[in-house]
């Protein structure tokens, strides 16, 4: 089931989409749970397998995405969470010993379709793309164990977590949450329908050309590690996002480095779920 959040006539909604149309939930559903936040925050995500529970199907093309969860309360990223084959600056990247985590701010990401900002001034000569694959949590976590971590997932996305990379160097904060920096959607695929997600295929392509592609068993961390460290620190709450990482081929490690400009169109697709498209301006 691939579910998410939109706008139609200016109205926000949600509901569950199939090809080129989505279903959006019944009014009486969303009367009672306003948002797709609140839905999952009830634990009651399955009542959009049920047509009882849905309206009429809307073309996707006359509808705009929004971010799958346009409010959720946390967004974590994972740092260097892939092996990398090549120096950056001349300086191999390390393989970290621990989990590395940041936080990203909610308006620092848009959903599918929607246009990435490129910084003004010196910010937007180091405007990086990174495509991960993002979990999203469907079921309360606190002190879980990595054997226990999977049951607490809802499913997953493509994510595209902006960076500007000269910022990073006196503040990783800063460098990661430019508004409107970064992207993820087009929806959430649930995991009850997908495969292991380390048998996820995760590629980025931008122009069309292909320049970052890796499975989720790459990732030096597994996921139920992740969730397992994360809910040591804090409740995760349903619908908190974790982005995975990102693998080899981002902008600022290519040679010659190739940061993202205006007129660019980034692509990131994980193979069964689904395709984000950005353009850049």
């Amino acid at each position: 089931m691939n579910i998410g959040s939109f706008l139609h006539r200016d109205q926000a909604l949600y509901g569950v989409f199939n090809g080129e149309t989505v279903a959006p939930a019944s009014p009486g559903l969303i009367a009672q749970y306003p948002t797709l936040r609140d839905l999952l925050d009830a634990e009651k995500s399955e009542a959009l397998k049920g047509s009882v529970n849905l309206s009429a199907t809307i073309p996707i093309a006359e509808i705009t995405f929004q971010p799958p969860i346009p409010n959720p309360r946390k967004i974590i990223c994972v740092g260097m969470n892939y092996p990398k084959p090549y120096p950056v600056d001349g300086v191999a990247p390390p393989s970290p010993e621990h989990i590395i985590l940041f936080g990203k701010e909610s308006e620092t990401l848009v959903g599918h379709g929607a246009t990435l900002e490129v910084p003004r001034g010196t910010p937007a000569d180091s405007f990086d793309y990174e495509g991960e694959i993002a979990v999203v949590i469907g079921k309360t976590a606190r002190h879980v164990t990595p054997v226990q971590a999977m049951d607490h997932v809802l499913g997953y996305a493509p994510f595209n977590d902006g960076s500007v990379r000269e910022w990073q160097k006196h503040s990783i904060y800063a460098g990661k949450n430019f508004a409107n920096s970064g992207s993820w959607g087009p929806w959430i695929a649930t995991a009850d329908d997908l495969p292991p997600v380390e048998d996820l295929h995760l590629t980025v392509t931008l122009n069309g050309e292909t320049l970052q592609s890796a499975y989720g068993q790459e990732m030096i961390f597994s996921l139920p590690e992740q969730i397992a460290y994360a809910s040591s620190l804090f409740t995760l709450y349903p619908g908190d996002v974790i982005a995975t990482g990102s693998p080899d081929g981002t902008g600022g490690s290519r040679v010659p480095k190739r940061y993202l400009r205006a007129h660019d169109v980034l692509t990131i697709s994980i193979q069964g779920i689904g395709t984000l498209s950005n353009a850049v301006s």
